[in-house]
């Protein structure tokens, strides 16, 4: 197996920590505390540096906040200099988790993503009858420090870096459960919980030989000819992730059907011939559409701010086969209705 080292050098190096400087600050300059630290830039740079050889570096506490959409979930939003800790972080060995993972794995990596993964469950549609929809049950929350830290010592040998990596592991996440749990929000988060599956996503493609299957974070697909086949592999991937991963598959989530009925995933429900958005992804357009016309009114945006805005919302739900509702939708604002 091999182990990288040589690594934390790396990700220090002034250059790194510039280059996720700028990443970090992207479209927030206009926030106060980030507007301060990009103003004292190389200094902040200089002092982040020293204290990350030096082992003094501390990450700040969270500012956590509930968000709605498109479920119930509370964020941790970092502090800048750690945010750009994390981007540096990520810089250096994001690409390694990434050279790890799986083909049809589908968060954060480089052209992959949302649209990615709905075709290719799409895809498997057309090649097989049945499908098998798992998810894991409070994932973020639910992610084991001690069992992710013992992985991560199997790939990197450099204990200035696994170091690091600990004590952004183990940094208090508010009315979190101790030695449990990544912040939703960080960056980090992604890359670890991407890497944490991702023991699982080869235990189902290398050991039990699966060829249908992908996955979105924790949102899971394994397809197959028979129901038999999908029942036995859910009993095989449960006891994994409780063997080696310490999670458990949300029960009620559990979904097997055939692929005619369509497959509720992303957002999207999906069938052999046809893509449709989910009436929530449809609420959800409409509104934000409204609330851009909105600010666009109030002279919070400018027209260009606007249209670009609104061509990324239909971006996404153009990937559904949702041209007649679109025509609806925008014929009936034409007409004076409002959108």
């Amino acid at each position: 197996m091999k182990r990288y080292g040589r690594l934390f050098e790396q990700i220090v190096a002034f250059d790194n920590l510039h280059r996720a400087a700028r990443r970090a600050l992207l479209g927030k300059k206009s926030r106060l505390p980030v507007a301060r630290f990009y103003f004292h830039l190389e200094g902040e740079l200089l002092r982040l540096e020293e204290e990350l050889l030096s082992g003094t570096y501390v990450p700040q506490p969270y500012r956590s906040f509930p968000v709605f959409e498109p479920k119930p979930r509370q964020i941790c939003a970092a502090d800048i200099r750690d945010r750009v800790v994390h981007h540096a972080i990520c810089n250096i060995i994001g690409p390694i988790f990434e050279r790890l993972s799986i083909a049809d794995s589908y968060a954060c990596w480089k052209d992959k993503g949302t649209h990615r993964a709905m075709h290719r469950a799409q895809h498997f549609s057309r090649r097989y009858r049945y499908y098998l929809k798992l998810d894991v049950r409070q994932f973020f929350a639910s992610v084991d420090h001690r069992t992710l830290k013992e992985k991560l010592a199997r790939k990197f040998k450099d204990e200035k870096l696994l170091t690091l990596l600990h004590r952004i592991i183990d940094h208090s996440i508010p009315a979190g459960t101790s030695g449990e749990g990544l912040p939703i929000g960080n960056l980090t988060s992604q890359y670890f919980a991407n890497f944490y599956l991702g023991h699982l996503d080869h235990y189902i493609k290398d050991e039990l030989g699966v060829k249908g299957y992908l996955r979105y974070m924790d949102d899971m697909l394994l397809f197959g000819y028979d129901k038999e086949t999908l029942h036995h592999l859910c009993a095989q991937v449960r006891a994994f992730l409780r063997d080696e991963l310490a999670l458990k598959l949300k029960v009620d989530s559990i979904r097997l059907a055939p692929v005619s009925q369509g497959i509720s995933f992303l957002g999207f429900r999906i069938f052999p011939r046809l893509i449709r958005l989910q009436r929530s992804g449809w609420a959800r357009f409409k509104r934000s559409v409204r609330a851009r016309e909105q600010a666009y009114m109030k002279g919070d945006i400018d027209e260009k701010a606007l249209v670009q805005s609104v061509q990324s919302l239909l971006g996404h739900v153009q990937h559904a086969d949702t041209l007649r509702l679109r025509q609806r939708f925008f014929n009936a604002a034409q007409e004076g209705r409002g959108l």
